[in-house]
């Protein structure tokens, strides 16, 4: 075990790294020439008209996240459960017809639902007799809209809401990684990444996933609507990506698999011999015994992944863009690459320190993603793109094996939150312990104090 010097060399090594103004960084020598890509925000395919309802209304956190006293205290909530793997497809093509039958059969995305005055009047009691209807549509169609209902307009409300479905509540399955907090521990509510420092980052599309914990859904609840513009709320079908990616594309990443890179630690240990390269070994041996295995992830340090020198990255195990949702066996686009390309990052609204940038390569071996390739992910996502425009009250209920989310930049306040859940079935929740480990609330702790201070 690492004594109390070591373990504190780490922690301040990996501060300076972090450190947004100074901090570890490589000197340059020579000259170099940087042209910065132009950043350009995203599309989207659809982009519904706001329903405006209540203009002006501008509740503070104090107003909408009053718990109820009398409910369960949820602190410590179960484990997300392990992600359900089942990527064996006869052919890319086959795959992708097999998408583009079920897109046919699903209908609306989302599928809209209305509250009227009979509706709110009824409350909680509407979701309690609809339950099994509604978690069907959430299955059939990847998400559900609630429109205009009152009950979840304050943290009591929507935990009433799920609780009435009949969800079962898990940690973020990267909870130890602190890129949400909690909104409402006791109600097991996070917050949304509604920090100011992240304003102006696009969130792409993704499945809050990673190569080991995967949640089964997830009821993401408007609170507060951007005070000044922007915030849309973004989702797209998994199974239609699949279907209208290019083949040669998708066989590609298929093939190879891909590995993502979740982080990055500029150092100025950029030679392999010596005593440099002594010092260099000794600092990755640190990182990936005292540091990687806090966070609830598969991660190998890996030096120089991009060719940066050193850099060290973590990056998670190789994984398939395909997977089958575990239920209905329809085959998906199932990879966060919209969201985690280094090249579309680039290109677009991006506010996250150095730290951490992410990226994605193809195969064990690293190779870089063609810009092409990026470029065709980006079209095809942002053209299934659904921009929703949520107000105080509305919940958007995703199955996350099916629909991948993100989030439009923002101007003024915002606050989002969700809960996300497990798997009814018993056996599905296997290697989730259903008390959390503290330490992961530690690091997620530590990380938002972090994020906060950006």
């Amino acid at each position: 075990p690492l004594g109390p010097k070591m373990r504190a060399l780490v922690s301040y090594l990996l501060l300076l790294a972090a450190a947004p103004c100074g901090g570890l960084r490589m000197v340059a020598t020579g000259p170099q020439v940087n042209v910065a890509p132009q950043r350009t925000r995203p599309g989207a395919g659809v982009i519904p008209e706001w329903a405006n309802r209540g203009p002006g209304r501008c509740p503070e956190p104090s107003q909408f996240l009053s718990s109820d006293q009398d409910s369960a205290d949820l602190s410590g909530l179960r484990e997300c459960p392990l992600t359900r793997w089942d990527s064996e497809v006869p052919s890319v093509k086959a795959a992708q017809e097999e998408a583009r039958r079920a897109v046919k059969a699903r209908g609306a995305f989302p599928l809209e639902m209305n509250a009227d005055s009979a509706t709110n009047a009824a409350g909680v009691e509407y979701f309690r007799q609809n339950k099994d209807a509604i978690r069907a549509a959430m299955k059939k169609h990847g998400c559900v809209w609630l429109r205009g209902f009152e009950l979840m307009q304050d943290v009591k409300g929507y935990r009433q809401m799920w609780e009435a479905l009949g969800l079962l509540p898990c940690l973020d399955p990267i909870h130890s990684s602190g890129l949400r907090k909690f909104a409402s521990e006791r109600d097991g509510c996070y917050e949304e990444v509604n920090k100011p420092s992240l304003r102006g980052h696009y969130i792409g599309l993704h499945q809050e996933s990673t190569a080991k914990r995967t949640a089964a859904a997830a009821a993401f609840v408007c609170f507060k609507r951007a005070t000044e513009e922007g915030g849309r709320f973004t989702i797209a079908d998994g199974a239609e990506i699949l279907a209208d990616m290019k083949t040669d594309t998708l066989e590609r990443l298929y093939e190879d698999g891909v590995r993502i890179s979740v982080s990055n630690l500029d150092t100025p240990f950029t030679q392999e011999e010596g005593v440099v390269g002594a010092v260099r070994g000794a600092f990755k041996g640190l990182v990936q015994t005292a540091v990687a295995p806090k966070f609830d992830m598969d991660l190998e340090m890996i030096w120089e992944a991009d060719g940066k020198p050193g850099r060290l990255q973590a990056v998670e195990d190789c994984e398939p863009p395909i997977n089958r949702h575990p239920e209905t066996g329809v085959p998906v686009w199932f990879c966060n690459a919209h969201n985690h390309l280094r090249y579309l990052r680039d290109r677009r609204p991006c506010g996250v320190p150095e730290v951490g940038m992410t990226d994605v390569f193809r195969g064990p071996s690293l190779e870089k993603i063609s810009d092409e390739d990026a470029d065709e992910i980006k079209r095809v996502s942002e053209k299934n793109i659904v921009a929703l425009p949520m107000e105080p009250g509305d919940v958007l209920l995703i199955d996350n094996y099916r629909a991948l989310h993100g989030r439009e930049t923002f101007k003024g306040d915002r606050f989002h939150a969700v809960t996300w859940f497990s798997w009814d079935n018993p056996e599905w929740r296997v290697g989730a312990e259903e008390g959390s480990d503290d330490s992961k609330d530690v690091m997620n702790k530590i990380v938002n104090k972090y994020l906060d201070w950006l």
